[in-house]
């Protein structure tokens, strides 16, 4: 497999090293070094522990070795197991040597300095996020998609979403896309074939089924695309906008669409009002719930003096970040008090959302007004009556947000997606529609029908990484963890 042997140039192949577990405290943290060949490194780091000769003979690859970490004094910093994996079987294709000792940051902090200072004569640097994950994609270990996989499996929030990220590092979704992609080379191996013969080319549309062929392709597409959003949605969740005056419920509703879930509260710093998401799960599609409570406005109270005035202006840039998250959502949820209906304060909330984004108006304590729980579909937005307090109507609101998002329980496997791959199926799309556009002008355009099935062939490239360009993967592994 040579097919990513245009980025060896961009490699930097001097070893690197970092801790490869998570900050805090724990009953075991590792360090992990990778690199072309390690065995100075080793010979260094333990120096005082094994007898003379190569030291890195002396750990039997793929087997743990119980051992003391010293420092160059020979002091111990700590006691713990080393694993050696030999180039190419291991996880980066290239020598790795993990040092797992007691998980304590200090301990952990003192091991990697000791690794760095004992690889310094071998240029032994600390790693970059996501270049452990990017070295096994340069070495063939593993494709783009599988690689994106390992980050999306780490951050997965629902157990839904973590199967499908380990469909998608398992190969799954790289072998559908290739599937996809043997077809459109095959087709396109025919199309550029009657080129090279043009007395070959009369009526070669209908001989060859080509018309039937891309239109088996584009079917196959749409079936994967449909498969990708679903997996999408695992990954991204649904952003979803909570909006109402106090006291309408907000709470209630939360805790009961959250049901047996615990809701995960991040509160991210603000002014003096904190924006605050809890995330919810429903049949594992993470929502993202931003709850704008509080959201006041000038005429409803009378500033009573400057010190209230001065308090109010920083308020406000709070409730214009809140705004700002607004005009990012998925879905806006306008909660109302179903007895008292719509105030001004209400009206004046509506006016400020943006154009086309989906409102979902919650009536809620239906349970005091008398109304019945019902979704109306009206040409403003969909008015769902509930009480969040007694759970009326909730499974009401859970089918129309997963109406809203789009979800359908389709019982396969699905591989979890990222926007980058969406963007790529549906401009693989496109150019299979431009094909169909030239190969209804009979074997009058073959070489722009052949030209579209190329450009096919490279956007379905670019999700498993042949022939990617490097910009592309230094935004991809900039964003995974450290020590991955």
């Amino acid at each position: 497999m040579n097919q990513h042997r245009h980025h060896q140039s961009s490699y930097d192949s001097t070893p690197i090293t970092a801790i490869a577990t998570a900050p805090g405290r724990g009953g075991i943290g590792v360090v992990r070094i990778s690199g072309k060949d390690l065995t100075p490194v080793i010979d260094a780091l333990f120096a005082d522990v094994f007898a003379d000769g190569s030291k890195a003979t002396q750990l039997k690859p793929r087997h743990a070795t119980y051992l003391p970490f010293t420092q160059a004094d020979g002091s111990v910093i700590d006691q713990g197991i080393v694993l050696y994996f030999k180039g190419p079987h291991s996880y980066t294709g290239e020598d790795v040597l993990e040092l797992q000792g007691h998980g304590g940051p200090v301990v952990m902090q003192m091991l990697l300095t000791r690794c760095l200072e004992a690889g310094k004569e071998a240029g032994l640097r600390l790693a970059q996020p996501g270049e452990f994950t990017q070295r096994a994609f340069l070495n063939d270990k593993l494709d783009l998609a599988q690689a994106e996989a390992v980050s999306d499996l780490i951050e997965a929030s629902t157990e839904a979403a973590a199967k499908s990220a380990s469909q998608s590092l398992s190969g799954v979704f790289s072998k559908v896309i290739h599937t996809l992609i043997e077809k459109v080379v095959h087709l396109r191996m025919l199309v550029e074939a009657t080129l090279d013969f043009p007395e070959e080319e009369i009526d070669f549309l209908e001989k060859s089924d080509a018309r039937g062929q891309l239109s088996a392709i584009q079917a196959a597409l749409q079936a994967v695309f449909q498969q990708a959003a679903q997996g999408a949605l695992l990954r991204e969740g649904l952003n979803i906008v909570l909006a109402g005056q106090p006291n309408v419920g907000k709470s209630s509703l939360l805790n009961a669409l959250a049901g047996d879930d615990v809701a995960i509260v991040t509160p991210i710093a603000g002014t003096t009002r904190d924006k605050v998401t809890e995330t919810i799960h429903i049949e594992g599609i993470p929502l993202n719930i931003i709850d704008t409570a509080g959201i006041r406005h000038d005429d409803d109270e009378h500033h009573e003096d400057e010190q209230r005035s001065s308090i109010d202006a920083v308020e406000r840039i709070g409730i214009e970040r809140t705004w700002a998250e607004v005009s990012k959502a998925d879905v806006i949820l306008h909660l109302l008090d179903a007895g008292r209906g719509p105030t001004r304060a209400d009206d004046a909330i509506v006016a400020r959302f943006p154009d086309g984004v989906p409102v979902i108006r919650i009536w809620n304590k239906i349970d005091l007004s008398g109304h019945h729980a019902s979704v109306d579909q009206m040409d403003d937005a969909t008015h769902v009556y509930l009480s969040a307090q007694d759970h009326i109507g909730i499974d009401l609101l859970r089918k129309e947000l997963l109406r809203i998002a789009g979800w359908q329980q389709t019982g396969e496997s699905l591989y979890l997606a990222r926007e980058r791959h969406l963007i790529a199926l549906k401009q693989a799309n496109e150019h299979l529609e431009f094909a169909a556009a030239y190969a209804a002008q009979n074997d009058q355009s073959l070489d722009l029908f052949a030209e579209e099935l190329r450009l096919t062939q490279d956007r379905l490239n670019s999700i498993t990484g042949e022939f990617t360009s490097d910009d592309l993967l230094g935004v991809i592994f900039s964003r995974f963890c450290i020590g991955k």
